[in-house]
């Protein structure tokens, strides 16, 4: 797809390189501005990750956006952008295009209906503002030009390749100012790569350290085929790592563990580490049932336990913490017997042995490196009319609609000085 079709010796003010989410709403927000604006997409259509996000809904921003809910080596970077556009100014812009959305737990904002409308709000703003898209391309070089074609307000020249089928058409365009929103590592099925990071080394901006985020745990223990023999089953748990800490459910895998809370913790482990899961985090569970044990003394620990947790995850943990007791009513388990395992319940102990990796991660951790970049541009301070937004960057969500809001919030703020 070429919309507004560019020739191949012709020149424009902004090339926006990836049609993912802050690309779109940098190339719209300079383009409303008057900003001649070509996007390159290298796959075959734009906004894949959107489109796929939230289980088909996307979790497009949350009520409440704080720099918390951000992790990178400056904490402070995030502020300027997420004050000067914040969730409710993306809110305002889903309203106005009529589009419904819901409220889901920890104030997560959904469409009701699908992602598609998120794409079609950009897509539209985009058509609207005059922004031209080509999908298919591929990035052959970017290059400063020198001083004098500068003085006619050209900074960089770009070449690239587009089409589907060999002979590809190569084209050679000139423009002022170049945004890499290509995205970062994870997912490469829906066109992941490394190449903003390879812009950011050729200009020599520093990168700090990448590792796949809110990503899925494997174990290569005996707890692999615990998950196993539970795969598909979830919990409401709270998960502890290195002194954070989140509330949600937990997905059991037959690789290991996935869902919410496994995903926020994944932010804050690193190989080697431990994870803490409290499986009762409303209950003191040695207290709970050594008071069971003298109310429901005839009863066995599993029926106790199934009340609170369920049948096939109790089985599991009586086959790994009480085997030889499986029958043994609680009159017979001595205080301290029930108090350990309770306090394995609120403590269980786990070391993963690896994440799933950038195939299944949600986002790139770290990326570049913030110090060299404007907090109010997104410019790169040492390289006029280069900008970086989105998940390039070394800027990271948690869960629940916040790296939708960077990718937004970043990209209106380099769209408002392209």
């Amino acid at each position: 797809m070429l919309i507004n079709k560019l020739s191949a010796t012709d020149s424009c003010d902004v090339i926006v390189l990836g049609g993912g989410a802050a690309g779109l709403m940098c190339a719209l927000t300079a383009a409303q501005r008057g900003r001649r604006v070509l996007v390159l997409e290298k796959s075959n259509k734009i906004g894949k990750k959107i489109l796929m996000s939230g289980g088909g809904r996307c979790n497009f921003t949350n009520y409440s956006v704080e720099p918390e809910n951000f992790l990178s080596a400056n904490p402070h970077f995030c502020k300027s952008a997420l004050k000067r556009y914040t969730q409710w100014d993306f809110i305002k812009l889903v309203e106005q295009h009529g589009v419904e959305y819901e409220e889901r737990k920890h104030q997560q904002l959904f469409c009701k209906h699908s992602a598609k409308q998120i794409l079609t709000i950009l897509q539209t703003e985009c058509e609207q503002a005059g922004v031209a898209i080509s999908t298919h391309c591929e990035i052959n070089s970017i290059a400063a030009l020198q001083s004098a074609d500068v003085t006619e307000g050209k900074r960089y020249s770009l070449e690239f390749s587009q089409g589907i089928n060999e002979p590809r058409v190569n084209h050679k365009i000139t423009c002022d100012s170049i945004v890499v929103a290509t995205g970062a590592l994870s997912v490469p099925s829906l066109g992941g790569s490394g190449m903003g990071y390879d812009i950011a080394r050729q200009f020599s901006l520093k990168l700090t350290e990448r590792r796949a985020g809110l990503v899925p745990f494997m174990f290569t223990d005996d707890f692999k085929d615990f998950c196993e023999h539970l795969s598909g089953l979830s919990a409401d748990v709270e998960v502890s790592c290195n002194g954070q800490q989140f509330s949600e459910s937990m997905l059991f895998t037959h690789r290991g563990i996935s869902g919410p809370a496994i995903l926020q913790i994944s932010n804050y482990w690193y190989p080697g580490d431990d994870i803490a899961i409290n499986l009762l985090p409303e209950i003191r569970a040695g207290k709970w049932l050594c008071e069971a044990k003298r109310a429901k003394s005839k009863s066995l620990l599993k029926t106790v336990l199934q009340q609170k947790l369920g049948k096939a995850l109790v089985a599991e943990l009586q086959r790994l913490w009480w085997p030889a007791q499986a029958e043994t009513a609680l009159a017979e388990f001595s205080d301290q017997t029930l108090i350990t395992i309770g306090e394995r319940l609120n403590q269980w102990v786990l070391k993963p042995s690896a994440t799933e990796g950038y195939r299944t991660a949600e986002v790139t951790l770290g990326g570049v490196d913030t110090d060299g970049i404007s907090s109010r541009t997104m410019e790169a301070k040492h390289q006029p009319g280069l900008f970086f937004i989105g998940e390039v960057v070394d800027v990271s969500g948690h869960l629940g609609g916040f790296n939708f809001q960077w990718a937004w919030s970043s990209a209106s703020a380099a769209g408002q000085f392209v």
